[in-house]
């Protein structure tokens, strides 16, 4: 089983977010812990319902072999969990498959790979970036990086150019064809960042109170705190000399038959795309 951060999950940590972290077995063995806790017996429902977020769960009412087996063609784990309405019974759990774009919500995003992200928008669209909801892209771009292009197919991939250096970087890239050209949608998962609460000691806290008490007039006479909890992530300014060709997205919107019989030549082409 996963674990968040220094701590083994428990039934109690489970939220909407982490429950993704973990497989049926898991549920099974955390719910099992938890049984001779009186705080289950209090809160049955509301931890069902943070399962129930990530996972389907059925109580199996007919406990035959046949039944069990139909579950378990379907990809159920079958066990046993006890709950105050029910009692000890046969529940079958299945985590719910990620397999299109309205699948993905801001709790799931940042628990699966660049390579399934790529998947999932495969298997949804062909319109390109653009055609996706706005509100499914800032799901998609609060758990990855997202740049895009869009180029004339023959020189989508020129030695040297964004597709070379982004796949040199272990971006994952889809490539939607659109006549003569092809967009090209690169994803990479963001790095995953803890944010850091400033504590002070206790006498430390004591001192500061004092002293603002006393009337310190001085700013630098008190310890600087930086206010991390809500300072925002995306505050970092740019200097135009840091400005690259991945800084932004580089989709032109472009009709494809406006350049029918424009031929661009490999080799005389100066200009890096």
């Amino acid at each position: 089983m996963k674990q968040t951060g220094k701590k083994a999950l428990t039934l109690k940590t489970l939220n909407k977010s982490n429950i993704w972290d973990i497989q049926e077995n898991d549920i099974f063995r955390l719910w099992e812990a938890a049984e001779k806790d009186s705080d289950l017996k209090d809160n049955t429902r509301h931890y069902l319902d943070i399962i129930r977020s990530a996972f389907n769960i059925e109580e199996v009412k007919l406990d035959k072999p046949e039944i069990v087996k139909k579950y378990e063609d379907r990809g159920y784990k079958v066990g046993l969990l006890k709950t105050e309405e029910t009692g000890k019974k046969k529940w079958a759990i299945c985590k719910k498959p990620i397999m299109r774009i309205t699948d993905l919500t801001y709790e799931n995003i940042k628990h699966i790979s660049a390579v399934k992200l790529i998947s999932v928008l495969e298997r949804n669209f062909g319109g390109g970036w653009e055609s996706i909801p706005q509100s499914i892209q800032d799901i998609i771009e609060s758990g990855f990086d997202i740049s895009t292009t869009t180029l004339p197919s023959n020189i989508l991939k020129k030695k040297g150019g964004m597709y070379d250096k982004k796949i040199a970087d272990d971006w994952e890239v889809l490539e939607v064809p659109k006549g003569s050209w092809t967009e090209a949608i690169f994803a990479k998962e963001k790095p995953k960042t803890e944010k850091i609460h400033t504590r002070f000691d206790p006498e430390e806290e004591d001192e500061i109170k004092r002293r603002l008490e006393d009337g310190a007039g001085d700013d630098e006479d008190l310890p600087e705190v930086k206010d991390v909890y809500n300072e925002s992530e995306d505050d970092d300014e740019m200097d135009d000399d840091q400005l690259t060709e991945e800084s932004y997205r580089t989709t032109f919107d472009m009709n494809p038959e406006d350049f029918d019989g424009l031929s661009v030549d490999v080799a005389d082409e100066e200009s890096d795309y």
